[in-house]
């Protein structure tokens, strides 16, 4: 039988169990296993080229993120998420960077992380303009987007001073749909895909200049708005299935 491929992103110096758990987690991302597969551990271990016990462990820590199904003595079972369950994936990741960013706005931020904040707004300002990249494509931009968005998000967490928010929001956006770039690269087949990236952009200088002022109730109130947009890019991909394949586990996506 043969062997699936190397997860993207596997470290050279990964642990069998690591390589185990980012490899079945990337196969059924992208569909290898299809919602409603029954997952038995000699079955994984073999596709995955792994020993039984890393592959138990893969089973248990996708099962944990809520990618799979236990339904022991027979295995673990793909999950398939509808829309609403992906809808509420995003209250819960707006509601957790809302928590975060009202933390860091009532205990204070020093000012060099807010300037690291700022200066990745500035990156993000600049792909957006197109600014010394007049030829760089589409997927490149938004790849570039999707890199610094991603790491200001990371910035308002660490701006929370909190390890418990941290902790809180790395098992959310363990699920598919719930992370900030969830929707990023399916807006690349959308008329005006930078209108939206615009809108969100406007937001997240919003959200700094509210933790620089202390206001916390205002930034908590901001970041749950901006996580919304993703219940945007959500319909507009749940009509679009070429669209939809774009998006990190479409695959499990229960469409109406």
């Amino acid at each position: 039988m043969s062997t699936l491929p190397a997860a993207t992103g596997t470290a050279p110096g990964a642990s069998q169990t690591e390589r185990a758990i980012l490899g079945l987690r990337d196969a059924v991302l992208r569909g290898h296993y299809r919602p409603g597969a029954r997952l038995a551990e000699v079955d994984v271990a073999a596709h995955l080229g792994v020993s039984r016990t890393p592959a138990r462990a893969a089973l248990q820590r996708l099962a944990a993120e809520g990618l799979l199904e236990n339904v022991q003595p027979a295995g673990y079972v793909v999950r398939a998420f509808s829309a609403q369950d992906i809808a509420d994936a995003i209250e819960v990741r707006g509601t957790v960077e809302g928590l975060a960013a009202r933390l860091a706005a009532e205990r204070g931020v020093p000012d060099a992380l807010l300037e690291r904040m700022r200066d990745c707004l500035a990156g993000i300002d600049a792909v957006l303009a197109g600014a010394g990249a007049p030829a760089l494509a589409l997927d490149a931009r938004l790849e570039r987007y999707a890199a610094l968005n991603e790491r200001f998000h990371a910035l308002v967490l660490e701006a929370s001073g909190s390890p418990i928010v941290q902790d809180t929001m790395a098992r959310t956006v363990s699920m598919p749909f719930a992370s900030p770039n969830a929707f990023v690269a399916a807006q690349a087949r959308r008329p005006g895909a930078f209108a939206i990236l615009q809108c969100a952009q406007m937001q997240h200088h919003a959200i700094v200049d509210a933790i620089a002022a202390r206001a916390g109730a205002r930034v908590e109130a901001l970041m749950k708005e901006h996580a919304r947009i993703a219940h945007r890019n959500l319909e507009a991909a749940l009509q679009d299935a070429g669209a939809l394949e774009r998006v990190p586990g479409g695959p499990l996506i229960r469409r109406a």
